[in-house]
């Protein structure tokens, strides 16, 4: 089944030739079928590349999905048109007054690991936004400093500095393979890894109700359950592009900043070979692990989501 975007939306294009099931709002209207509404908090600068990079994901399972892009209400991006924010995203404030619910909500990460979590100019806002997931979201996806600031905010884990930064295809370990959201996995696997900062195993483990899925003796845990908040947080990035750590490897070139060639990416770790994707399976199974999951728990009614 396909997912459901504005025709107009450059994703939609982008995944029609690529083969990925699109269907446009005036289709969808004729099913007598209820998709799966999930939303897109995209606190990336790069608005575009990322909605293109999860739209991929949630859209190669057999579920109709309704895509709803959402930004924080006052911040502003200098990287995406505005008549592209205008034409396509909703500000938090507006979909919160609304009252409206969701099945699933994606948190993605943000380029701004070295601040702590309460200088961040968003912040209250984004901790309105962890608030209102336990009453109008079924399931909430955190990813990498979306995970990170959501971790901390329910838990107080918190994030710490590394001395240099972790970038790469790094293995992980699957430690729960009875979990469902992991049905389908290696007992190892490749992960691409971008970040600046880690989590410590044993804060993880030392809080109540949280459960390590995918960990790494390398980068230390990926992957951590929620069950209490319905929410996941993944600390590295399975929706990133097959050139996508190339770009960042080349912007930091360019800029002359202290950066390794990222690593069991290129062939023989050559940059002038073309990479290679170790992890794509991996990232469709999990996202499609994590909607069948919403579609077996949701509720049918909407409105219902939130009150148990």
């Amino acid at each position: 089944m396909p997912i459901k975007l504005p025709a107009t939306l450059p994703a939609y294009d982008v995944l029609s030739r690529e083969g990925v099931m699109v269907m446009s709002d005036d289709r969808a209207t004729v099913q007598d079928i209820r998709p799966l509404r999930i939303g897109l908090l995209n606190l990336m600068p790069k608005k575009i590349q990322t909605e293109n990079q999860f739209a991929r994901l949630i859209g190669s399972t057999p579920l109709q999905i309704e895509l709803s892009l959402i930004r924080m209400s006052e911040h502003q991006t200098k990287n995406t048109a505005a008549e592209h924010m205008e034409a396509f995203y909703r500000p938090f404030e507006e979909v919160e007054a609304s009252g409206e619910k969701f099945d699933g909500l994606i948190i993605t990460g943000a380029p701004i690991e070295h601040l702590p979590f309460e200088e961040v100019t968003y912040w209250d806002e984004l901790t309105r936004v962890f608030d209102w997931t336990q009453t109008h979201v079924q399931s909430t996806f955190g990813v990498c400093w979306g995970g990170m600031a959501m971790i901390w905010y329910l838990h107080r884990v918190q994030k710490h500095i590394l001395d240099a930064k972790a970038f790469g295809c790094v293995r992980h370990r699957n430690c729960q393979p009875a979990s469902p959201y992991l049905r389908g996995f290696s007992d190892d696997l490749v992960m691409p890894v971008s970040r600046w900062t880690e989590l410590k195993r044993d804060e993880i483990t030392a809080a109540p109700g949280l459960s390590i899925l995918l960990d790494s003796t390398e980068t230390g845990p990926a992957l951590v359950e929620d069950a209490a908040h319905r929410a996941l947080y993944i600390f590295n990035h399975f929706e990133y592009d097959s050139g996508t750590l190339k770009e960042e490897y080349d912007r930091d070139i360019a800029a002359g900043k202290p950066i390794n060639v990222p690593a069991n990416y290129y062939p023989d770790d050559d940059p002038n070979q073309k990479p290679l994707n170790r992890w794509r399976s991996h990232a469709h199974l999990l996202y499609g692990n994590w909607i069948n999951e919403i579609y077996q728990s949701t509720p049918f009614n909407l409105q219902d989501i939130g009150k148990s």
